[in-house]
């Protein structure tokens, strides 16, 4: 079959080295045998022999490392079931700069909690509020109170973790106090396993029961609801993901060409997929090397799992798939057929097309500035009266050419278990990190000694997706906000995409006056609210304290914006830049031209509104500055309160005209 379009971009002999991420079951025993349970062997079974020895795992991870895996998930089973479990963490994280841990927390003791205290992400799971419930899931007693106490030495060592809650029929009607418990228990908590998927063993009475426990769609997908700035940035970014194409039914070939994952079983079998149980599709590293495997053996995979008419007449061709969570690996686990459809899920991928119908109606805003479109998703219904007024100057319907993203979130991520790596600027309030192609901005206090963050903002290489995680929900709901990203100001945001965009942000007051713009710079008190004020009536006041200038084609372009002084007059609208007046407070109204390109620069960078600078940003601003400066004139505007410099101004822009005319006529002849 022809390779459609949209995959010959991911050549499968290209296959990604690097980065990479191992996830590794230390085994699939569990002292608890509970309802949910996708493996069921007991802690005595005769698998537990020919689990990988500390030493073969040691060879593995030496080899990954060699290869350029940097970050591991270990889980089982229950991994702490292996007596030998310090050593192979230990050898574990202190080979990775980063790792996360599943256990359900009943075997840690105080040793293996000091331990733990290493940074890396720690999920200990929870299955009820009280013992009755717990214990009845995990038909283990004793339990719960051996997880409590687990939590308990987590929190004595000091080692952070997340509380990972299991939502099912036997425990749903206590979820609530499930998550007060765990608030109680740690800042941080998830939901895990909304939905339950099937036993890789596929035996008939353990999936029955898994069937029993699962909830219905409606409050499935409530408990894990769809992150629609991801799902949107995702389409943006990388096309449709193969799943969702009709023309091949290469289940996995997707998948395998873009995943920088693996997966190791406890008896060695790797494979690019944690679900993948089938031997065909397992690569034994006790009998061959990760390189082999990694390089050959699962890029030859991409051809081998076919979905052939079934897939082609179910799942590729359904309407609701671009909302379903299907999966092949879910469809084998739930009929033993990759291409098979889940039922459940069809009901859930319903479910999930209408929350999404109703949060983009209650959870999003759409907001446009400088010919920039600002997309505000936010966890929180965003309602009339949550920003202030002013806003609705620039309140659009939909997204536009050019779009940023912009998430509030209303708890603060768990930062404890997480390398911020590189520090490269610290003034109260931000401090901020270099994270590969991320920034990182922290809000800290300007009290020394406090370590308390109030914001998480997390910015991609552009900063035209952003993850607001703001630390209290009132001011939110109070509403009348002043800024779309609850900061002072939106100026960090705002000036910093436009520099990618041949735009800047000045202190200034910009003016429509008949279609000619005029820019009235200076910084506080120089008069700009002033000159608006004067202008009124005679002037579309685009705003008296910032203002955008942005080059979108051959001409300069002056932008209302949102961010007024003393005058509140404001206005979405732009026009073409046609003169730029330095401020000076002076006893009578004159004016002087600025021939000096040096000057007039000059006098631009003192008032440009800066972001976090980086060299970059500067190299642009001074392109840009200088630009401005041989293609805008300029003057000095001395003037006084009388109002005389009005027509001053007038009778100048006027004049300019007449000039520019006659200059059209003269090269038209």
């Amino acid at each position: 079959m022809k390779v459609p379009e949209y995959l010959k971009h991911k050549q499968i002999k290209n296959f990604p080295r690097l980065p990479m991420e191992g996830s590794i079951d230390l085994t699939y025993r569990c002292n608890n045998n509970c309802r949910h349970c996708w493996l069921r062997i007991p802690p005595n079974a005769e698998q537990k022999k020919e689990e990988l020895s500390f030493e073969q795992i040691k060879h593995i991870v030496d080899e990954t490392r060699k290869m350029g895996c940097r970050r591991w998930s270990i889980s089982g089973g229950e991994p702490m079931l292996r007596s030998d479990f310090s050593k192979i963490f230990d050898y574990i994280s202190g080979n990775s700069i980063s790792y996360s841990l599943n256990t359900n927390g009943t075997l840690i003791t105080p040793k293996i909690a000091q331990l733990l205290k290493r940074k890396g992400t720690k999920m200990v799971v929870l299955y009820g509020a009280t013992a009755e419930i717990h214990d009845h899931i995990t038909r283990n007693p004793g339990s719960f109170e051996a997880a409590i106490r687990g939590f308990r030495y987590l929190k004595e060592a000091g080692a952070g973790f997340i509380v990972q809650l299991i939502p099912m029929k036997d425990n749903y009607h206590q979820f609530q106090n499930m998550i007060s418990l765990a608030k109680s228990l740690s800042p941080h908590y998830r939901v895990g396993a909304a939905w339950l998927y099937l036993s890789a063993c596929g035996e008939p009475e353990i999936n029955k029961e898994i069937i029993g426990q699962r909830l219905p769609p409606e409050e499935a997908v409530e408990l894990d609801k769809p992150d629609l700035s991801y799902e949107d940035w995702m389409e943006k970014e990388k096309g449709h993901s193969y799943c969702h194409q009709k023309e091949d039914d290469r289940l996995f070939a997707s998948c395998i060409a873009a995943r920088r994952n693996f997966h190791i079983d406890p008896y060695g079998q790797m494979s690019f997929c944690g679900f993948i149980k089938d031997p065909a599709l397992r690569y034994d590293l006790k009998k061959g090397s990760f390189k082999e495997c990694w390089e050959k053996f699962i890029p030859s995979l991409a051809d081998k799992v076919r979905g052939g008419k079934e897939y082609f007449e179910n799942c590729a061709s359904c309407e609701l798939r671009s909302d379903c969570r299907w999966c092949p690996v879910y469809g084998y686990l739930e009929h033993r057929r990759f291409s098979a459809k889940v039922e459940y899920l069809c009901e859930v991928a319903r479910e999930n097309r209408k929350f999404k119908e109703t949060w983009k109606k209650k959870h999003r805003r759409y907001y446009r500035i400088a010919d920039i479109t600002i997309q505000i998703d936010s966890d929180l219904p965003i309602t009339d009266t949550t920003f202030h007024p002013k806003f609705k100057h620039f309140e659009v319907d939909g997204p536009g050419k050019d779009t940023i993203t912009l998430r509030h979130h209303f708890s603060l991520p768990d930062l404890n278990s997480k390398s911020l790596s590189r520090e490269i600027y610290r003034k109260p309030p931000w401090a901020i990190y270099k994270d590969g192609n991320s920034w990182i901005y922290l809000g800290i206090s300007p009290t020394k000694g406090n370590k308390n963050l109030h914001r998480v903002v997390v910015f991609n290489h552009n900063h035209t997706r952003v993850r607001i995680y703001n630390d209290k929900e009132e001011t939110f709901l109070k509403g009348g906000l002043h800024s779309l990203t609850m900061f002072p100001s939106d100026q960090i945001l705002l000036a910093r995409i436009l520099a990618d965009r041949e735009g800047c942000y000045l202190h200034s007051c910009g003016v429509n006056f008949e279609g000619r713009g005029l820019l009235f710079i200076g910084h506080s008190d120089a008069g700009k609210s002033t000159m608006a004020e004067m202008l009124k009536g005679k002037a579309e006041i685009l705003c008296d304290d910032r203002i955008i200038i942005r080059q979108p084609q051959t001409e300069f372009r002056i932008y209302g914006t949102w961010s007024h002084g003393d005058v509140p007059d404001i206005s979405a609208n732009s026009v073409p830049l046609k003169a730029i007046f330095f401020l000076n407070k002076s006893n009578e109204n004159h004016l002087e031209l600025l021939e000096d390109r040096r000057e007039i620069s000059k006098r631009l960078l003192a008032c440009l509104i800066k972001p976090f600078v980086t060299a970059e940003w500067w190299k642009r601003m001074l392109s840009l500055v200088e630009n401005i400066s041989s293609q805008v004139p300029c003057y000095v505007l001395n003037f006084d309160k009388s109002g005389g410099v009005v027509d001053l101004v007038e009778k100048k822009i006027k004049a300019e005209d007449k000039v520019e005319v006659e200059k059209k006529f003269l090269t038209f002849l």
